[in-house]
């Protein structure tokens, strides 16, 4: 099929796909981008309905797309779709690559510059907006359920259905995820979205296991989170600290990655006026283990919404000036590294 053709084909069937009206030559001549006389892209139609990918429902009518016409223009948005997060996940991990190393570099000289113990947790993005959803057919009975947020991060995952949804079914679905969430950030799909879908949807139990499916992927899990630190030794050059009960609490903490998320995002959580650094002492840690220590976070802020943690622990006569100047600086670099 040459480009014209394509053109003519790909408007009339996203005009009644809109619509539901058949469509005619003026309406393609206006939508279609291109400088065409009536009588060309009559013939045009003439063309393609010869070919079977349009029908005249009736002699004074315009055209309707038939089924190959469907299949075709599905086949077509799927191979670019599919083209789209090829490039889309190539790049992606080259982003990642790169700010791993920036993170793991960063604890480094967190920890080299002050003295004390260092930690960063990865990049979260709870207040990212969705660029697109998408669901493909692995296999009968079971679907493909891919989140893109801005950003270009991806998340994956396989759902189990019980009904054989044919392509025309996966494209209305696809096309319904988008048209609700699409844009939206995490904080915004509330209760009112999830009944505008199940509403919406001719696959009403399809779509239930695809929204519980989409919570889980939306669903901040502390183990999912990377933490990257450095200076654990650091610390047991106070005296202080160096009480074996203490230290042995200590170190526990430090070892346990499910200790230091939830250190970190207690501290974000706890986050005053919008201050970017808290400073804990003592007992006002987050963490317990932590009560003879104290402890410095700062929030940073990357491109498109994503954001972490930086902490620093050390003794309560720890030197806060050098500590807060050190963070204030980091966290102000860390806005300027580029993620595309």
């Amino acid at each position: 099929m040459d480009q014209r053709k394509l053109i003519i084909l790909t408007t009339i069937i996203k005009n009644y796909l809109e619509t539901g009206e058949p469509v005619g030559s003026r309406t393609i001549s206006k939508y279609s981008g291109l400088n065409l006389s009536s009588a060309t892209i009559r013939n045009e139609m003439s063309d393609l309905e010869e070919m079977g990918y349009i029908l005249q429902p009736h002699t004074s009518a315009g055209r309707v797309p038939s089924d190959k016409g469907y299949r075709f223009y599905v086949d077509q948005l799927m191979e670019k779709q599919e083209r789209d997060l090829s490039d889309v996940r190539s790049s992606m991990f080259d982003r990642i690559e790169k700010l791993e190393s920036a993170l793991q570099s960063l604890v480094r000289n967190i920890a080299s510059d002050t003295h004390y113990t260092a930690l960063v947790s990865g990049p979260r993005m709870e207040k990212n907006r969705i660029k697109f959803l998408q669901i493909s057919l692995v296999e009968k009975g079971k679907l493909l359920f891919l989140l893109m947020f801005e950003g270009n991060i991806i998340k994956t995952m396989t759902v189990d259905i019980d009904e054989d949804l044919e392509q025309n079914a996966i494209l209305s679905i696809n096309l319904l995820l988008n048209d609700v969430l699409g844009g939206h950030s995490v904080e915004e799909i509330t209760e009112e979205y999830i009944r505008t879908l199940l509403d919406r949807s001719r696959h009403r139990k399809t779509m239930g296991l695809l929204l519980q499916s989409l919570e889980s992927m939306l669903r901040t899990d502390e183990q999912d989170v990377e933490i990257y630190t450095s200076g654990a030794t650091n610390i047991f050059k106070y005296p202080e600290l160096m009480d074996s009960e203490n230290a042995s609490k200590l170190i526990f903490a430090l070892e346990s990655k499910e200790e230091l998320a939830g250190l970190l995002q207690e501290a974000e959580e706890k986050e005053e006026d919008n201050k970017s650094i808290q400073v804990y002492i003592g007992k006002e840690s987050p963490l317990q283990d932590m009560a003879d220590c104290a402890l410095v976070t700062a929030k940073y802020r990357l491109e498109n919404g994503m954001h972490g943690t930086i902490g620093v622990i050390g003794p309560k006569r720890m030197d806060y000036e050098k500590v807060l100047d050190t963070l204030s600086r980091l966290i102000q670099e860390m806005g300027e590294i580029p993620l595309q």
